[in-house]
């Protein structure tokens, strides 16, 4: 009888021992995770600064013309000529 509370007194020991394990851990993977949170909106903040000098850039650049067509009638075909 004695053997069985020491079994259960040992488990007990060892369940405080894992959950104060993983308190310790979770405290220490919301530190990294806080951490890369930060830096993610860092990151999307770098982005979209790239993104509107990229697109003031592309403002400065001439529109493209359209091209002109061959035989200088809008593109349509003379049928006398076919």
């Amino acid at each position: 009888m004695i053997s069985e509370f020491q079994d259960l007194s040992d488990k007990i020991d060892r369940l405080a021992q894992l959950t104060q394990s993983l308190r310790a851990e979770n405290y220490l993977l919301r530190q990294a995770n806080s951490l890369l949170s930060a830096e993610n909106i860092a990151f999307k903040e770098r982005l979209n600064e790239a993104q509107r000098r990229v697109e003031a850039l592309l403002e400065q650049f001439p529109a493209p013309e359209a091209p002109a067509s061959e035989d200088g009638d809008g593109g349509e075909t003379n049928e006398a000529t076919q």
